[in-house]
């Protein structure tokens, strides 16, 4: 068992419906020494490849992607849920649904902030359905960047985002994969690694 899934055992709630609470810990109130572990992991895991920048979506992913970006000595860019007044100018959009809020969403991120050719790393905090992560690939993808990969801290394995991103042909790290979850019993399987 890893050091994250030693920590979702010791302080992570299952809920009915799939839902994995890391409140505690991750993403609402954050252990920085563990965010520094993660940060590390990541770039252990994508060291070798060249990365320009890190881009995540608010609001959960900053912290984390934040301590990613430290480690490689790049920018972290971050897709909005919402345009603000103080957004100008042209932006990359994509719509995305999202499994723990149940609803859809306009990403923007402004078009000052990626460019043509730029190697980017995507981090997020769950993986489920894919679909943030597809949402930010084709953001990327729009401003004629590289994505280099996508770091993620915890993954629903047994939902379909994993699969659908790998089988796109994308790099993904998973530093957890939890393979199955129960409710009743509070029980959690983590995917060997």
């Amino acid at each position: 068992m890893n050091f994250l899934e030693e920590r979702i055992v010791k302080d992570g709630v299952v809920k009915s419906g799939n839902v994995l609470k890391v409140d505690s810990f991750l993403n609402h109130q954050m252990d920085i020494a563990l965010m520094e572990e993660i940060g590390r992991e990541f770039k252990r895991r994508f060291g070798s490849k060249k990365v320009d920048k890190v881009m995540t979506i608010e609001a959960s992913g900053i912290g984390i992607a934040a301590f990613v970006a430290k480690e490689f000595g790049v920018p972290l860019v971050f897709a909005k849920k919402s345009k603000s007044i103080n957004i100008d100018g042209d932006m990359f959009v994509a719509e995305v649904e999202s499994f723990t809020h149940k609803n859809k969403n306009q990403v923007i991120v402004s078009k000052r902030f990626l460019h043509e050719n730029e190697h980017i790393l995507i981090i997020d905090d769950f993986l489920a359905n894919g679909c943030a992560l597809q949402g930010l690939i084709s953001i990327a993808e729009s401003a004629g960047a590289v994505v280099e990969g996508c770091g993620i801290v915890i993954e629903k394995g047994f939902q379909i985002g994993g699969r659908v991103i790998r089988n796109m042909g994308y790099h993904v790290e998973s530093l957890a994969i939890v393979d199955a979850m129960d409710a009743e019993s509070g029980t959690i399987t983590f995917r060997e690694q």
